[in-house]
């Protein structure tokens, strides 16, 4: 009884392991490497991939007007004290003016 019950504990152990053959499958239209590897990538990934791309041209170009409007803001001030301080001299005199 010791002896068959050994057996059949010890048989599951021997004789259930499994190989694990699997093959690389791709779906149709899945011919080239991710974009990450230097591929094209399929539909789907390259459509992302640009939509991407286009997010981050619109960030940067909302930064590159507020920086265009931020040194316009800086010369209009520096026009209004340049003309300030041609006003002050004016009327202190001297040979330049």
């Amino acid at each position: 009884m010791f002896r068959t019950s050994v057996v059949r504990v010890a048989r599951p152990a021997l004789f259930s392991r499994s190989f694990a053959t699997t093959s690389l499958r791709c779906a149709a239209g899945d011919t080239g490497a991710p974009p990450k590897t230097g591929g094209q990538g399929d539909a789907f990934q390259r459509r992302e991939k640009a939509q991407e791309d286009y997010a981050i041209r619109q960030r940067e170009k909302e930064k590159l007007l507020a920086l265009k409007a931020k040194i316009h803001e800086q010369q209009a001030h520096l026009k209004s004290l340049s003309d300030h301080i041609d006003e002050i001299t004016k009327d202190q005199g001297g040979e330049h003016n």
